[in-house]
C-alpha cells in the first residue's frame, strides 16, 4: 500500500508520558563509552550523580527509545519495516534536560519526501514538562520502494566538507561489548547482539547502533571543543552514511566555526570508511 502523505501529516499526534532518572542517564553514557579513565574528573560527569549532567542526545532513548520511531504506525504510513532504514536524527534542546525528570512527549509526521525510488518520513517527537519545552526530535526515516506518489523531493541538507585540514582529529574506540550495554536504554534489535540475525541481515557480525555513534561522537565534540559542558549545546544533527562494527575505532574530525562545528566520522580500520557525514553542532 503507498504512502498516503496528507493522512499521516494530518494525523492527531500520539501522546505518551515518560520519564528518567540519574541510572537512565549513567547508563546511556556508559552506552556511549564514558567513564574511561573511571576516576577521571572529566568522565564523572557523565558518571557520578553528584556531578551528573545530561547529553542532549540523551533525548533519542528517553523514554526506552520511543524518539526514533515513535510516528511509524500513523494513519497513511503502511510499509514493510523491512525496506526501512534509519537515515538521519538531529535533536533541539531548549534548555538543559535535567538528570531526573517527567514528561510528556508527542509524536507526528512531520513531512514526507519522494525521493524518486524511495520516501524519506521525518517523523517529530517533542517532549515538554511544567517548566514548557525540552526537546524536539526528528527522525529522517528512509523507505525503499516507496517514492513515486508525486510529493515534493525536500530540502538538500548536505554539508561540503571544508578543504582545509580539520581544527581537531579525535579517535574513539568501540569495545566489544558496546553495543550489548547500549541497547540496554531501549534499542533491542537483534541486529546488534545477535550474530545469526546480522547474517541474515547481510553482515558478517552484529553492528553498533547508529544512534550510538551519534552519541559517541557528541560527546567526543563536547569533550574536545566545548570544554565538558552540555549546557553549551543547542542542536545537533546528522546523516547516517555507513556501519561500524564493535572493536573498531571512529575517527572523527572537527571544523569550527561561529556558533558551530562540523563533524565526519569515520571507521579507521576500513580505511576511513564513512560513518557520519553531514553532522553539525550548534552551541552557544
Amino acid at each position: 500500500m503507498p504512502i498516503d502523505a496528507s493522512a499521516a501529516l494530518a494525523a492527531e499526534p500520539r501522546r505518551a508520558e515518560i520519564g528518567w532518572d540519574h541510572k537512565d542517564v549513567q547508563l546511556y553514557h556508559l552506552g556511549l563509552g564514558a567513564g574511561t579513565p573511571a576516576t577521571d574528573p572529566d568522565e564523572l560527569r557523565y558518571t557520578l550523580e553528584s556531578r551528573l549532567q545530561v547529553l542532549p542526545c540523551f533525548a533519542s532513548v528517553a523514554g526506552a527509545g520511543t524518539a526514533a520511531f515513535g510516528g511509524m504506525g500513523a494513519p497513511g504510513i503502511d510499509v514493510d519495516l523491512a525496506a526501512v532504514l534509519h537515515g538521519g536524527q538531529t535533536v533541539r534542546v531548549h534548555r538543559p534536560i535535567p538528570v531526573t525528570g517527567r514528561a510528556v512527549q508527542t509524536s507526528k509526521v512531520a513531512a514526507v519526501y519522494d525521493k524518486g525510488k524511495a520516501a524519506v518520513i521525518v517523523l517529530r517527537t517533542e517532549a515538554s514538562d511544567d517548566d514548557g519545552p525540552l526537546w524536539t526530535n526528528d527522525a529522517e526515516i528512509f523507505v525503499r520502494g516507496e517514492g513515486g506518489f508525486g510529493g515534493e523531493r525536500g530540502p538538500s541538507d548536505r554539508l561540503t566538507v571544508p578543504e582545509r585540514a580539520p581544527d581537531r582529529t579525535v579517535e574513539r574506540r568501540i569495545r566489544e561489548d558496546q553495543a550489548l550495554l547500549y541497547r540496554l536504554s531501549g534499542d533491542w534489535n537483534p541486529l546488534h547482539a545477535d550474530p545469526a540475525f546480522a547474517k541474515l541481515a547481510g553482515f558478517d557480525r552484529p553492528i553498533l547502533h547508529g544512534l550510538c555513534t551519534y552519541g559517541m561522537t557528541l560527546k567526543a565534540v563536547t569533550d574536545t571543543l566545548l570544554e565538558g559542558d552540555v549546557s553549551r549545546i543547542t542542536a545537533y544533527r546528522t546523516r547516517f552514511a555507513g556501519v561500524v562494527f564493535p572493536g573498531e575505532t571512529l575517527r572523527i574530525r572537527m571544523w569550527t566555526g561561529d556558533g558551530r562545528v562540523q563533524v565526519t566520522v569515520t571507521a579507521v580500520e576500513r580505511d576511513d570508511a564513512p560513518v557520519l557525514a553531514d553532522t553539525l553542532v550548534e552551541h552557544s
